[in-house]
């Protein structure tokens, strides 16, 4: 099989996707903050004049890039969620788990959502991911964390790889002594990691980019080499990025131009990923999608 990118409502690449044909799905679907969502891309180059004073009282000046922004409102957002999430049940395989990341503001109602999907039994964890970035209010406890919610299709039965998830280390090492200390502890169900540096080389400018090292935890933990994982928010591929370093295969699907065209800077020059307009009439349904 050859890694897949499909541009495309998702819905409709969901309905050829042949009955739990993936392994594990991944997805970070809009939040339903009621804003419109960017992102400007800013550079910084030494400059005498320049608006910035970096280390040792060096000057740079910041120059403005592209934005890229889509709107994150839906009238009735769980109408919009259900029936891709009873798609994204059908396509699981039986071993297979969905990791659905979230913020507080739907993560409630989305948990009662997928609990009648898959069943209450099904749900595995609720993963918190922590991060200390950005503004903080003034007027509440500041929010600085995202929800993941772990559903597996059968919970006798599903891939929980704890020897491949990278340890971390202890916060009292010396608590534990060297031995554990040198090996690291299992991450808990909350993950403390940076949100993607603006000036790090993983940053692609699009907005809402998740961190490398989420999905590939996530990755690691929950498929086996060889597996399909499955992404149909995939925004700027970052599930693609950790598939193809731990040797996955993937099938990424979105609708937004910018996010096609971020993937197709981040993908240049990988060999084995064929791309597909799924909104064109000639589109040809090729496996894991069905002949039908």
């Amino acid at each position: 099989m050859t890694n897949r990118i499909f541009f495309g409502d998702n819905l409709a690449v969901l309905n050829g996707i042949v009955e739990a044909s993936i392994d594990l799905i991944y997805i970070d679907p809009p939040f339903n903050t009621g804003k419109q969502q960017g992102r400007t891309q800013l550079r910084t180059v030494r400059s005498e004049v320049g608006d910035r004073t970096g280390f040792q009282g060096r000057r740079y000046e910041t120059t403005k890039g592209g934005t890229q922004a889509y709107a994150d409102l839906f009238d009735d957002y769980l109408g919009f969620l259900e029936p891709r999430l009873r798609e994204a049940h059908r396509v699981l395989a039986a071993h297979g788990s969905l990791y659905f990341h979230i913020d507080y503001r739907e993560v409630h109602y989305c948990k009662v959502l997928l609990d009648g999907i898959f069943g209450r039994p099904c749900f595995l964890n609720e993963v918190i991911w922590a991060y200390d970035y950005g503004g903080r209010t003034t007027k509440k406890w500041p929010p600085k964390h995202d929800n993941i919610l772990v559903y597996v299709k059968d919970p006798e039965r599903y891939v929980f790889n704890v020897d491949e998830v990278e340890r971390i280390p202890y916060m009292a090492p010396g608590l534990v002594g060297p031995e554990k200390a040198a090996r690291g502890k299992l991450p808990t169900d909350t993950w403390w990691h940076t949100i993607v540096p603006t000036q790090g080389a993983e940053k692609t400018g699009y907005p809402t980019q998740k961190p490398l090292g989420v999905l590939r935890r996530i990755v690691q933990a929950s498929s086996r080499p060889g597996d399909v994982v499955l992404d149909f928010f995939a925004g700027s591929g970052t599930t693609g990025a950790a598939c193809l370093e731990l040797g996955r295969e993937f099938v990424l699907v979105d609708s937004n131009v910018q996010a096609l065209e971020v993937m197709a800077r981040r993908f240049a020059g990988v060999d084995g990923i064929e791309w597909i307009n799924w909104q064109s009439p000639c589109h040809a349904p090729v496996s894991p999608m069905s002949s039908a």
